[in-house]
């Protein structure tokens, strides 16, 4: 049991997430990306919110450590991670889980 995002679920008390049953593999850095991601649905969180939120504040900021996890997660969660359906890239911003509408 856990908590259910457009067929994505989250088992907090093993931290895993699983994807029509399947467990993604997750590591502990990923499922907090894909759940601060996932909580929000539609909401765009930027590259140093997600700094703060999964590695905690006051640790050194690097773009590209976010989006090294990123394409990690898409590689794991996406039909076709180069036309992503869950986990959407807002140029200049940062990443936003789909919305209803996606």
């Amino acid at each position: 049991q856990g908590v259910t995002v457009y067929g994505l679920v989250f088992d907090e008390s093993n931290g895993a997430a699983y994807l029509d049953g399947t467990n993604l593999g997750c590591t502990p850095l990923e499922f907090d990306i894909l759940r601060q991601l996932a909580a929000v649905p539609g909401q765009v969180l930027s590259h140093s919110y997600l700094n703060d939120r999964v590695w905690g504040y006051g640790q050194d900021y690097y773009q590209h450590t976010v989006n090294s996890h990123i394409n990690r997660l898409r590689a794991k969660i996406e039909e076709d991670p180069a036309e992503p359906r869950y986990i959407q890239t807002v140029w200049g911003v940062g990443y936003k889980f789909r919305d209803r509408a996606g």
